[in-house]
């Protein structure tokens, strides 16, 4: 099963570790982009795709299109909220 993470380029934090192991985290240059990079996973074969809470606002199809395929799983990773002292 492949599965890929989705964010933005200004991004630091989110999936750093999976990106450090050199898993496929793909920085997005235009957040716009989200739904052509889903498509583009899917046509690769991805089955998991995990998307960072900031990134899953500007795609349309999650919900429309692909909320009822049960060959693709996307995930929306929750923000960390880290309170400093």
């Amino acid at each position: 099963m492949k599965i890929s993470w989705i964010k933005t380029k200004n991004d630091k934090n989110s999936f750093r570790v999976f990106e450090n192991m050199g898993f496929d985290v793909y920085n997005l240059e235009e957040p716009e982009d989200t739904d052509k990079k889903i498509n583009e996973l899917i046509n690769d074969n991805c089955k998991t795709i995990i998307l960072s809470n900031e990134i899953a606002s500007f795609s349309n199809d999650i919900i429309t299109k692909y909320k009822k395929q049960d060959d693709v799983s996307i995930i929306i990773a929750s923000g960390k909220n880290v309170e400093k002292d």
